[in-house]
């Protein structure tokens, strides 16, 4: 039986706010809805963070998705003069797929709930210091994230460079 407290209301109402703003970010066909919806998904996961005590992760979600990532995006927009035309609608088959994958996703959720017992947290603290998680993403040798680390970084400078090609692009003259 769950015990309904302050913590899971909190967790719940997060979690809700989160889903809420991803289903509308792909829903919409506004692409500049779909970059304001998906800005407030990721505000919401950063106030997860926050809920779970682990400040310096919630800050770096922050800074990195929701003011890099997101500014990145909605600047794209911009510059290729998309914002106000509507995104093509999906066809049947991708949406079919779509589905699928949100159905086999809310399956394996569930399924590492029952197994692992998410429910209803406790409230304890994660003893993560940013001195820990630096030591991990930078440690070489035996647990160290640094080539996930370096491959992240790459990617996302290939995306600045894509986005500054095609910005760049001149529009065909018409005759």
């Amino acid at each position: 039986m769950l015990s309904v407290n302050a913590y899971s209301i909190i967790f719940y109402l997060l979690a809700a706010f989160i889903i809420g703003n991803g289903v509308l970010a792909m829903t919409t066909r506004k692409i500049f809805r779909a970059a304001i919806f998906l800005l407030f998904s990721l505000i919401g996961v950063a106030g997860l963070y926050f809920w779970m005590h682990v400040e310096f992760v919630a800050a770096v979600q922050v800074i990195v998705y929701v003011g890099g990532i997101v500014v990145l995006i909605i600047f794209s927009i911009f510059l290729t003069q998309q914002t106000g035309k509507d995104m093509p609608r999906p066809t049947n088959t991708r949406m079919i797929f779509s589905a699928l994958a949100a159905i086999l996703g809310a399956a394996l959720t569930y399924s590492l709930i029952r197994q692992y017992g998410f429910i209803g947290g406790s409230g304890d603290q994660f003893n993560v210091s940013p001195q820990r998680i630096g030591d991990q993403m930078l440690d070489y040798q035996d647990t160290g994230y640094a080539l996930p680390f370096e491959v992240i970084s790459i990617l996302l400078l290939a995306a600045m460079i894509g986005c500054i090609v095609i910005a760049l692009k001149s529009k065909p003259q018409e005759s």
